[in-house]
This record gives structure tokens, sequence and C-alpha cells, in this order.
């Protein structure tokens, strides 16, 4: 997705998120679920091998297997200790709820992988003037500490800094926390 594609995709979130007469930091407590979690959330996978499965239940098919630990994946339903996740390549299943953690990662712009030699900047500040600290490929996975709703802190590859949140998958825009 282009910078003005994000761009007009956030204006439009954000204009369905006021029209609900909903803020910002609503958005992700509209829907809550059977464990009182708000849905969707972003959370990440805990476990190396995970795997994702057709539906809730070991008896269901497995459709794929995660390799890789800290992956931010958001839980988009859930049903009774299963939750239904989507990747940030728009991949569904569900997992077990003991195979997820609620730590927080993202991915620098994974939309942006085939787009050549384009990267996305740490910087120093939570500033578009802050000095660049590291300069990341897409697709490369950060764990973020907090978000403020315009920027994340981050930390990748061992750089730490700041992030404009609309280059990210894993935190919804808006959306403000801490660890």
């Amino acid at each position: 997705m282009t910078k003005r594609r994000t761009k007009i995709f956030t204006a439009a979130l954000g204009a369905l998120i006021l029209a609900a007469g909903m803020t910002s930091s609503s958005y992700a407590q509209a829907t809550k679920s059977a464990s009182g979690l708000p849905l969707p959330r972003f959370v990440s996978l805990k476990a190396k091998k995970i795997n994702l499965r057709v539906g809730p239940g070991k008896d269901y098919a497995v459709s794929w297997l995660y390799m890789k630990s800290g992956l931010p994946v958001e839980i988009i339903q859930e049903y009774d200790n299963w939750r239904r996740i989507r990747d940030a390549e728009g991949a569904e299943g569900w997992v077990f709820h003991s195979m997820l953690s609620g730590d927080r990662s993202a991915i620098a712009a994974p939309w942006m992988k085939t787009k050549g030699d384009v990267f996305v900047n740490m910087r120093a500040d939570a500033r578009d003037t802050g000095s660049v600290v590291a300069r990341l490929e897409p697709g490369v996975v950060i764990k973020l500490d907090e978000c403020n709703g315009e920027w994340c802190h981050a930390e990748a590859k061992g750089a730490d800094g700041w992030i404009n949140q609309g280059e990210i998958w894993g935190a919804y825009p808006g959306e403000a926390f801490t660890k």
C-alpha cells in the first residue's frame, strides 16, 4: 500500500469511527469477546511452531504452520479457548489461546516488500524531523513497547527508536498503549 493509500485508508477509518460516535481510543473496544477482551485486537505468536487450523478444535485440519515466535497477529474472533487470527498477509485460521502472547509486535510496512529500495525510518524522537537511528526493510518484525496514537516506540535488530504508526502492521490507527 502506498503512503497516499495508507493516509486515505487511515482518514476513511477515522471518519467511520467518528460517524459511529466513537473516539479512536474506543475503536478497539467496540466489540467485546467472550473473554471480555476487545475484538479485534493485536497479539503475537508465543510458540515457535503453531498450527493454524481451519476450525476451532484439534479435529480440524491444519492449513498452515507458523515457524517463528513473536510474529504479530490480529485476533478477530473467539470460540471457547480458540482464537481466530489474521496475519499480515491476510491468512486466517484458528489457534489455541495458549499459543498467543499479549506482548505486542509489528511488521514494518509489509505492503511495501516488493517496492525495491524502500525503507521505514526508525527515529530518535517521535517526530518526522527526529534523527534516523535505523532504516528497516519492509517485512522486518519489531517489538513494540508503546504507541501514542501516531508513533510507536520499538526495538528491532538491536536498535530502538520511534516509528510512524502508519508504517507498521500491528497497531491500529490512533491506538495508544504502554507495556
